[in-house]
């Protein structure tokens, strides 16, 4: 069965869209290792933490020969002869008066002087120019997001440089990025339980295959999905809300 992200509608196998809302149903696939049902854009098997994208990395090939060869030799091209254009106006040779002829023309007489300029009046002096404002200093706003452990009012800070971060137990294969070995009743939690995603200013949690399944505010949250965090969200790990946290924006 496939579970609708958007109204928890259980749909059969190979649906497509949720046969309630019409949502698009998330595309889900088998691990390759242990075979568990996974979503097919999930980077890790929640099951037994197998990497699925270096499986679907080595799946793709390049065929042999795919690569055409490029002739690096630059095309010819024939250049034809320039031509010189002709001259747009034709000039005439300056032909020079024969000696001791007169001019006909009498030359005007020359202007009178003119007038020197008055001089210029005084202006009076330009005012200072007003001080440009001192530009205020731009403060830039990260947003920081926690997990309040409830049973032991602990604070868990989520790693800032991240945008996946693995909430489980230790273990060889994926090492946690929030370990809660060290709460009561940590047994219930799987090594690999769940991952929260950072996208911009929102958080996302999806369960990665836990044993005892993820509850988001008392709501069980099916494989495969994942669900938009708000300040106040209650998470849960395992059942019976005994590893329970607060999510906190500030």
């Amino acid at each position: 069965m496939i579970v609708c992200p958007n109204c928890s509608h259980q749909n059969p196998e190979g649906a497509v869209q949720c046969e309630a809302c019409y949502t698009p149903l998330p595309a889900m696939t088998s691990c390759p290792s242990c075979g568990a049902t996974v979503q097919s854009d999930a980077s890790f098997c929640g099951q037994c933490g197998f990497n699925l994208k270096s499986a679907n990395t080595q799946e793709i090939g390049i065929p042999q020969g795919a690569m055409a060869e490029t002739s690096t030799t630059a095309p010819e091209f024939e250049v034809p002869d320039l031509v010189e254009p002709d001259p747009l106006i034709e000039t005439e040779p300056m032909v020079s008066p024969p000696s001791g002829s007169e001019s006909s023309e009498v030359s005007p007489p020359p202007p009178p002087p003119a007038a020197p300029p008055a001089p210029p009046a005084a202006e009076p002096p330009a005012a200072p120019p007003p001080a440009a404002p001192t530009p205020a200093q731009t403060q830039l706003q990260t947003q920081t997001a926690s997990l309040l452990h409830i049973q032991t009012n602990t604070m868990l800070e989520i790693p800032q440089h991240l945008t996946l971060v693995h909430i489980g137990k230790p273990n060889d294969r994926i090492p946690p990025d929030v370990d809660v070995s060290g709460f009561p009743d940590s047994e219930i939690v799987s090594r690999v339980h769940a991952d929260i995603r950072a996208e911009g200013d929102a958080f996302y949690i999806e369960d990665t295959g836990s044993s005892n399944g993820t509850y988001v505010n008392n709501l069980p949250l099916p494989l495969g999905n994942r669900h938009r965090l708000r300040t106040g969200d209650r998470i849960s790990l395992g059942k019976g809300d005994k590893v329970s946290f607060l999510f906190q924006v500030s």
